[in-house]
């Protein structure tokens, strides 16, 4: 099932949440609040997609220890980091953790509004990177190794001649196998199966 966008807000002030909550819910965005980040940790999964909106300084496991805890459990949400005055220096150390922004307390609405819509834009295009280099690695899988010897030599740019010469077969039987990788990676053109390939080399 695919779950909706949603603002995670974790903050131990009520005051800050309900704010947050009556921002973020003016715009029609999904919000749900934690007053900790052990209580974060234990309503979210690996599979929700959305962005995280985070105070550092909380009691108990604390913002920064979460922030450095997320890889660990999977959560790949881009994290924006709120923090008081005088905690830079701080936001900075959650920056280097994984954060993708800082906001100091109080910031103006629409400052805030306008991060949040940008780390959603982010999460989104991540997780669809990720479907897609899923989707490239099944259609790689599904290739005969003879079709993946054939696959590697057509991507260094070989010539049908010459691999049918390297692998001791036809050339019509090249061309077999070649129609067939197209056929199984959804590409037309040599171009597009090389990019594939290079682009799925590159997210390993």
């Amino acid at each position: 099932m695919t779950r909706e966008p949603t603002v995670f807000v974790v903050d131990d002030d009520l005051e800050v949440q309900d704010a947050l909550r009556w921002l973020i819910e003016s715009v029609a965005l999904p919000v749900e609040t934690f007053a900790s980040a052990e209580g974060f940790v234990d309503a979210v999964g690996p599979d929700r997609p959305g962005c995280l909106v985070l105070d550092v300084r909380m009691p108990g496991m604390g913002g920064l220890r979460l922030l450095e805890s997320l890889r660990t459990l999977e959560i790949r949400l881009p994290v924006i980091v709120l923090t008081g005055h005088g905690d830079v220096p701080l936001a900075v150390r959650a920056m280097k953790a994984g954060a993708i922004d800082f906001v100091e307390k109080p910031c103006a609405d629409q400052d805030l509004l306008d991060r949040i819509y940008g780390a959603m834009q982010r999460d989104a295009e991540l997780r669809a990177e990720t479907a897609r280099r899923a989707a490239i690695s099944e259609q790689l899988e599904a290739l005969t190794p003879r079709e993946r010897e054939i696959l590697e030599r057509l991507v260094k740019g070989q010539a049908n001649k010459v691999i049918a010469a390297e692998l001791d077969i036809s050339e019509r039987t090249v061309e077999s196998h070649r129609r067939h990788i197209k056929e199984k990676l959804q590409v037309r053109s040599l171009a597009e199966l090389a990019q594939i390939v290079l682009k799925h080399r590159g997210g390993e």
